[in-house]
Parts: structure tokens; sequence; C-alpha cells
């Protein structure tokens, strides 16, 4: 995979922030945010199991809080093998207009069920 050097693709990146509604660029610095994260994992003392931190879904969320909502809860997992199913997800609700609430029990299924699959994982190597 090559990686993108120098200020062009940040320039282009900002003309297409630039020409984007409020609503898509909050979408978008989500996307990022999620994306930054994906390799920024706490490291785990001693390799030890560590569990979500529940944080309530509010009544009326945005699929972009959601997100944001369920990385905090589940900072320990690895967001690289979540990132094509999420940017699907966010994508259905974006281009396609899938309501924002069945993305969302969508995400939500997809951290439970990565993090079912981080914890069978440690619990076999314990």
């Amino acid at each position: 995979m090559s990686r993108i050097q120098g200020p062009e693709p940040e320039r282009r990146l900002a003309r297409l922030f630039r020409s984007l509604a409020p609503a898509e660029r909050e979408t978008l610095l989500a996307f990022a945010e999620f994306l930054a994260q994906r390799g920024a994992t706490t490291p785990e003392p001693h390799g030890g199991l560590r569990e979500p931190i529940p944080v309530p879904r509010p009544t009326t969320e945005s699929v972009v809080a959601a997100i944001k909502r369920l990385s905090k809860a589940y900072e320990m997992l690895d967001r690289g093998p979540m990132l094509n199913e999420t940017s699907a997800l966010m994508s259905a609700h974006v281009l396609q207009g899938r309501p924002a609430n069945e993305v969302i029990d969508d995400l939500e299924a997809l951290f439970a069920r990565h993090y079912r699959d981080y914890r069978a994982k440690h619990l076999s190597e314990g």
C-alpha cells in the first residue's frame, strides 16, 4: 500500500472538505477520527482482558456520534478490521439514505461482535 505524502493530498482534502455541506463535513471528520484511532489502541497491561465502558445510547443520536460513542466504549478494539464494515454502514446512511437508527443498531452489533471475538481470543490465550 502506498503512502500519500506531501502537501498536495492535504490541499485536495481541504478543497473537498470546503465543498461539503456542514452535515457532510461532520461525517468526514468523524470518519477521519475513526481512521486515526484504528491503530492507536492503548496497550493492555500484561495482556489482560479489558471490558467495554458502557455509554448509554441517547434517544436521538447521529451516526457520527454513535461511532464516537462506540469507539470510546470499545477502545480496546483494533479499528483496522472494522474499517470496511464501518465505512459501508456510514455510506449506507450518507449516500443511500438509510435511517440513522438502523445504521446505529448495526454499528452496535458490529462493535459487540468484534468485542466477542476479542474476548474469545484473550480467554483462549489465558
